[in-house]
């Protein structure tokens, strides 16, 4: 079940986060980009003092304990965020039924 959903992500491109369970650390912000076997090869970037440092690795499907991707990001800061009314009327979703208002 992990194999195929880990293929999913590869075909997809998502970026996801990745549970190493054999070294215990979490690979964030990474690329599933191949999967043959049971060798998976992950692409992902870290930030060190003044550098950004490309890595590419590949693990074994055994060791990945667990995947996670975002599934939504709202920024901070003050405003006032958009809401149903604001949208255009072309956007707009209208109830299927009208809704009655029989007492």
């Amino acid at each position: 079940m992990l194999h195929r959903k880990i293929y999913q992500l590869c075909c997809d491109g998502r970026e996801v986060c990745i549970f190493l369970r054999d070294q215990q650390r979490w690979i964030e912000r990474a690329h599933i980009v191949d999967i043959e076997g049971d060798l998976v090869t992950i692409r992902y970037e870290t930030d060190e003092e003044d550098e950004i440092c490309s890595w590419e690795e590949m693990v074994r499907l055994e060791s990945i304990g667990s995947v996670t991707q975002k599934l939504a990001s709202v920024t901070r800061g003050n405003f006032d965020p958009l809401v149903s009314d604001d949208c255009p009327e072309a956007e707009q979703i209208h109830p299927r039924f009208p809704e009655s208002n029989q007492e």
